[in-house]
């Protein structure tokens, strides 16, 4: 597809990406243009906004998808060619996206809902169907250098509300918070849940769930939920003895 680009990324954009999670050094080294068209007529008068880095891409199917109800309000920045994702969709109004540089997520789906937030900083390598999903005012950051094994599901809400039947009060996690810190490591079919913040260089074993707590930094955690196997690890990328 052959987007119309226009200005470069505007002051009030800028600002909004810093205030939501964009590290200063990863948005100032992009080279950032605002899609103009082909788009629906009800995009820019809704004050939405996509921007793409130089030589980036976006296929036209995701953008047919993505556009198929009008919302209001909308950023979204891809500093990585989109054509290896399964989807991009926005729930609602005020839903901000940042897709950094250096990003290989195969068959991911990303879903942003009203006033929610993905950012993903920069290189994150996701092998296979991970699922990111923002909701309820929630947010999803990620600090660089992510390496998610096949099927990682990192979601901020259950998508239904669980409450106490005495009282009413709602028990499950409703527009919570996820921070996944520099060069983390999520295992085959980790589920990443609610009010997390998961420290650097943290490896989350297969399977685990990761719900509403913090795992510290270097260390190693497994099971459901997940808890701390090991203490003072770091860990590679290669396959070395």
């Amino acid at each position: 597809m052959s987007w119309v680009r226009g200005a470069a990324l505007q002051p009030a954009h800028r600002s909004r990406l810093l205030a939501s999670g964009v590290l200063p050094e990863v948005l100032d080294a992009l080279v950032l243009h605002e899609v103009t068209g082909p788009l629906p007529e009800w995009w820019q008068a809704n004050g939405n906004a996509l921007y793409l880095a130089e030589r980036m891409s976006i296929p036209a199917e995701m953008v047919t998808v993505l556009t198929t109800y009008p919302f209001r309000d909308a950023l979204i920045v891809c500093a990585t060619g989109m054509e290896f994702f399964s989807s991009l969709l926005v729930g609602g109004d005020g839903a901000t996206v940042f897709v950094g540089p250096a990003i290989f997520m195969t068959a991911a789906d990303l879903y942003c809902g009203a006033h929610s937030t993905i950012v993903l900083n920069s290189h994150v390598v996701a092998t296979g169907k991970a699922i990111v999903d923002a909701r309820n005012g929630g947010s999803v950051v990620t600090q660089p250098d992510q390496l998610w094994a096949a099927g990682a599901y990192v979601v901020t809400d259950d998508m239904h509300r669980l409450e106490d039947l005495a009282t009413g009060a709602r028990l499950n996690p409703y527009g919570a918070h996820v921070r996944l810190g520099r060069h983390v490591w999520l295992g085959r079919d980790v589920i990443v849940s609610g009010h997390v913040d998961v420290g650097e260089g943290a490896v989350v074993g297969m399977r685990s769930l990761v719900r509403n707590q913090k795992v510290p930094a270097h260390t190693a955690v497994a099971g459901t939920p997940a808890r701390v196997i090991r203490e003072g690890v770091t860990w590679s990328g290669d396959d070395t003895p």
